[in-house]
């Protein structure tokens, strides 16, 4: 019995009912280039191989990769040994399909690292902490929405699938958990010329949440600049969509390159 590891942040999906219903929303085709994080006990390996020719995983516990290849045929899992937050996928073949149960603890990072590669991905189907899903689909003028809604829409349509209650692993954690489907926009849908820049002015605006926009942004934005933008300054980070966040980090941009 494969004792779940705190540093690694695991809890293993057991229900059956809800497992399936995953695998559902997942729709996995024959030919799929899958890649499963964190397979743990094979709770969703077992039943994707039923639709798969090939598996590939990402999995950083040394136990669980030694139970990976002892309990799945080597011809139709291929096994990559590491940390998720690490790994290069360009090294696999695109359109990538991604799905897995990420660890609560590194989640948000694990996003940021997924969206460095979207232009090579088809979708994601993630088993998240349910309050970072919230996070992830808020609309603004929401208290969940935030710093992680803003960067993460700007680059993924994103829709909460399921709910799923602690009592569907184990050990049960203290959160409910809920899946999400992320599905990349295409390239003339994103309109961030510098998207370095883009992450600094979004970073600012929600540094210090509770102050409006001419305190937060003053490092970008002068009074002028807000009326040009038509975007007033008594606002707070949380009542801009993603499209005046662009609007702001395009228009800081062109000043700086000229």
């Amino acid at each position: 019995m494969h004792k779940a590891k705190k540093q690694f942040g695991q809890n293993f999906l057991v229900d059956q009912t809800i497992i399936a219903d995953i695998v559902r929303c997942i729709r996995p085709e024959a030919d799929d280039n899958m890649v499963e994080i964190g397979p743990g006990l094979g709770a969703l390996t077992r039943p994707l191989l039923q639709h798969l020719h090939t598996l590939h995983v990402v999995e950083i516990d040394r136990d669980i990769i030694a139970r990976l290849k002892t309990d799945y045929p080597q011809d139709t899992i291929v096994i990559h040994e590491g940390d998720a937050l690490k790994f290069d996928f360009a090294t696999l073949a695109a359109p990538l399909r991604i799905v897995g149960n990420l660890p609560y603890n590194i989640s948000s990072p694990l996003l940021f690292h997924f969206a460095a590669y979207a232009a090579r991905i088809t979708d994601m189907h993630f088993m998240l902490q349910n309050e970072v899903v919230e996070r992830m689909v808020a609309a603004p003028s929401t208290p969940q929405y935030g710093r992680l809604s803003v960067m993460l829409q700007y680059r993924f349509e994103m829709e909460k699938l399921l709910d799923v209650p602690p009592q569907s692993f184990r050990p049960s954690p203290k959160v409910d958990s809920a899946i999400v489907r992320m599905i990349p926009l295409p390239a003339d849908r994103i309109r961030v010329r510098n998207e370095a820049l883009f992450a600094q002015v979004v970073a600012g605006a929600f540094g210090q949440r509770r102050k409006t926009l001419r305190n937060t942004l003053k490092s970008w934005l002068m009074e002028a600049d807000f009326a040009e933008l038509e975007i007033s300054p008594q606002l707070r980070a949380e009542n801009l969509g993603v499209a005046e966040f662009t609007r702001i980090a395009n228009f800081v941009n062109e000043r700086v390159v000229g």
